[in-house]
């Protein structure tokens, strides 16, 4: 796309050089004012282009310490010096063209077959260059190409008004030169009018009409978008930059924030393909969230560990309890003031009445180094696990026993088959009651670990 800019570009130089020294070269012969006008004109082009196709390649540069957003905007700096040359000349052209007209007097055009034939050529050179520099601009989204074409398009106007002037000439009516003149003036003025309030809002940062609504559209098709809270766009170039801010669930994971995040700025750019999107989240409190939940996300907050979480309403009175893991060196005393400090963030969350048990346990080691226990060991508790299994009557099959040796003392984990039918906290239940007798019969054992399994039908 940046190579095909500066193609263009560098043909636009090209056809603004030839017509200069044609218009030139034919204007000094049959000292025609008109054409002389047209080839200080085309001069001028000349100057935008190389201006242009300069400004281009300084465009396409990627971005650095010092231009975080890249260099696009040098093209709206050169639209907006284009559009200001545009405005002079056409100044001196409408001031010429009111003092002929006013005055009635003027330079004496002589209509000559190869003036007719100069400008003609102008017409049709300008007329694709333009067509070809339009469509390059709107592709690339390029204001200095679109400020280039505007030149290439107000010549085409200017060289079809000498050519009117100068058949008016060839009739006897010499005011015809200037009075065309100043009719394409006008609408070069309002033509460079346009443009430069469209590069004067790029250099301002003004949002592309309708971005926002497209930027917010998008986003809230996302599934776990709560709100579209903040957007801004910001044109660069043949960039736009969208940040936006997004509401989501506090009680969302962080790798499924992530997630959500990039969902959103797959969503936008399918919209706006131009754009280089930057997804912020911001955490927010739904109503649906259930006392778990929040109470999970309170701790989480505080960085601390907890589980088995119960709450039970009493006389329309709020009731929590909680098992708490900490450091299984701290002091107690300590402890109970990480206890303390939940229990009041529990109590402002949920209000000052709730009533808050805390039940504090040693947090498992997760650095602890263990070992294979012997075969002979594992047969032994796969043997009593079997026999405890029986007496319950609901856990078949007991297998895959492994049994660990660390410091603190063993680790046994397990799996059995059980009713597929059975609630969770009948199978829990006997599997809790299977652990703890197990621990009763080996002293040794610190824990247990069973995995309850469906067992299959027949």
């Amino acid at each position: 796309m940046q190579s095909e800019k500066e193609k263009v570009a560098l043909g636009s130089i090209l056809a603004s050089a030839g017509l200069t020294v044609a218009k030139t070269v034919v204007g000094v012969l049959t000292g025609s004012l008109a054409i002389l006008s047209e080839a200080a004109h085309s001069l001028i082009d000349l100057g935008a282009t190389v201006m242009t196709y300069f400004a281009v390649r300084i465009a396409g540069k990627p971005a650095d310490e010092e231009h975080h957003y890249g260099h696009g905007k040098v093209e709206s700096v050169a639209a907006l010096a284009e559009t200001a040359l545009l405005f002079v000349l056409s100044g001196v052209v409408i001031w010429e063209a009111t003092q002929r007209l006013i005055g009635g007097h003027g330079h004496e055009v002589e209509a000559t077959p190869v003036a007719f034939g100069v400008i003609a050529l102008s017409v049709v050179v300008d007329f694709f260059r333009a067509r070809l520099l339009y469509r390059v601009a709107s592709k690339t989204a390029s204001e200095a190409l679109e400020a280039d074409a505007l030149h290439f398009g107000s010549d085409m106007w200017s060289s079809i008004a000498v050519l009117i002037g100068l058949g008016g000439v060839a009739l006897g009516y010499q005011w015809a030169d200037s009075a065309a003149a100043l009719v394409v003036a006008l609408l070069v003025c309002y033509a460079g009018w346009r443009l430069g309030r469209r590069t004067i809002d790029t250099l301002t940062d003004a949002a592309p009409a309708g971005s926002s609504g497209t930027v917010t559209r998008a986003a809230s098709r996302v599934r776990g978008v709560v709100a579209v809270d903040n957007v801004r766009v910001r044109p660069v170039g043949d960039k736009l930059f969208v940040e936006t801010t997004v509401a989501v669930s506090r009680t969302l994971p962080l790798d499924r924030v992530e997630a959500l995040k990039g969902q959103v700025a797959a969503a936008i750019k399918t919209d706006m393909p131009r754009a280089e999107v930057s997804v912020y989240t911001a955490p927010r409190a739904l109503d649906s969230e259930t006392v778990q939940e929040r109470v999970m996300v309170t701790a989480r907050n505080l960085v601390l560990p907890v589980h088995h979480v119960t709450v039970h309403e009493i006389a329309g009175k709020l009731a929590v309890a909680l098992d708490l893991e900490v450091d299984r060196k701290l002091a107690l005393g300590a402890a109970h003031d990480i206890a303390d400090h939940l229990e009041a963030a529990l109590r402002e969350e949920l209000g000052p009445d709730v009533e808050v048990e805390t039940h504090i346990e040693p947090l498992e080691r997760s650095d602890a180094a263990g070992r294979e226990a012997p075969p002979e060991r594992v047969r032994a508790v796969e043997i009593a696990l079997a026999e405890i299994a029986a007496e319950g009557g609901m856990i078949r099959d007991v297998h895959n026993v492994r049994v660990r040796e660390t410091d603190e003392g063993e680790i046994v984990n397990f799996h059995g088959l059980v009713d597929p039918g059975l609630t969770v906290q009948a199978v829990h239940e006997k599997v809790d009651e299977l652990e703890r007798t197990l621990r009763r019969r080996s002293p040794s054992i610190r824990r247990v670990i069973g995995h309850a399994e469906p067992r299959a039908a027949g």
